[in-house]
């Protein structure tokens, strides 16, 4: 049996690994100044974060089209796929599952959408133990999802609350920090909730605590470090990480600039993680 892997460009999956592993990546929109952008083309990551600050009419972002889903599955399953998993981001935070589900609906008991509970590579993960495990089958796939999940720990330091005021994805976090715009808040995504772990005053302290948070769980089998056009920031943290506890991380780290679609709703110069134990 042919398994296909589909996810959406949440999942922050490096091109390479993409194309390593065959899985298709359908892009998220951004919506700028007006005009609409497949997540990855028009504008660069880099670029986007070096305006976010400035820019005088906020950002917006959309979901692909029940049309786009079903047009790749059925690219995938005419290139010979039995069963597709379709991966994607959190349905409590974006309505992408939901398209992915309602174009599901015209591919009976060919594709199985699954709602990752993450973002980033929160979700990423979980659809490259997908892809390495699908040539023993969807039940091997199924369940190299389901081990990533339980096992993976997503947590970040945003720089600023504005974003996330402005956006109002996140209404609980809003509530739980209040007016305190002048703070670092510390939260953790599990299981599609976001909850506020904490807050501090100064990016050397949001810093230290996020690799104590980090090196809580014990060795890892993945880690990325990711970050809102900061990478001075996450360099940094990396360089601490492999200072204090090299050998509990893997030999390979994904360094990621994490789409503009996230963080037209997180804000500019965050840090995070996304880690899998073993």
């Amino acid at each position: 049996m042919k398994i296909g892997i589909i996810t959406d460009s949440t999942a922050d999956l490096p091109n390479f690994i993409a194309e390593q592993y065959g899985i298709e990546v359908i892009p998220t929109i951004l919506i700028l100044d007006g005009r609409e952008y497949a997540d990855g083309n028009g504008i660069s990551r880099d670029d986007f974060y070096n305006r976010l600050p400035s820019l005088h009419t906020p950002p917006t972002t959309a979901a692909p089209s029940i049309g786009d889903f079903a047009a790749r599955y059925d690219s995938l399953l005419a290139r010979g796929c039995d069963r597709i998993l379709s991966i994607h981001a959190a349905g409590t935070l974006t309505t992408i599952v939901n398209s992915a589900r309602q174009a599901a609906q015209d591919f009976p008991d060919r594709i199985i959408p699954l709602d990752s509970g993450s973002l980033s590579l929160g979700l990423g993960f979980q659809v490259l133990a997908a892809a390495e495990a699908a040539e023993n089958g969807l039940d091997a796939a199924l369940y190299a999802v389901e081990s990533t999940r339980r096992r993976l720990k997503v947590h970040a330091a945003l720089d600023t609350m504005k974003n996330l005021k402005r956006s109002g994805r996140v209404p609980g976090l809003i509530t739980f920090f209040g007016s305190m715009l002048n703070i670092k808040p510390l939260i953790e995504l599990i299981e599609g909730e976001v909850k506020p772990i904490g807050a501090v005053r100064t990016t050397k302290q949001a810093n230290e605590r996020m690799l104590n948070l980090l090196l809580e769980g014990g060795e890892l089998e993945r880690l990325a470090i990711l970050h809102t056009g900061a990478e001075p920031r996450a360099k940094e943290f990396l360089d601490a990480l492999m200072q204090n506890a090299s050998r509990f991380v893997p030999r390979e780290i994904l360094m990621v600039n994490v789409t503009t679609v996230i963080g037209t709703h997180v804000g500019s110069n965050g840090l995070g993680f996304a880690a899998v134990r073993k």
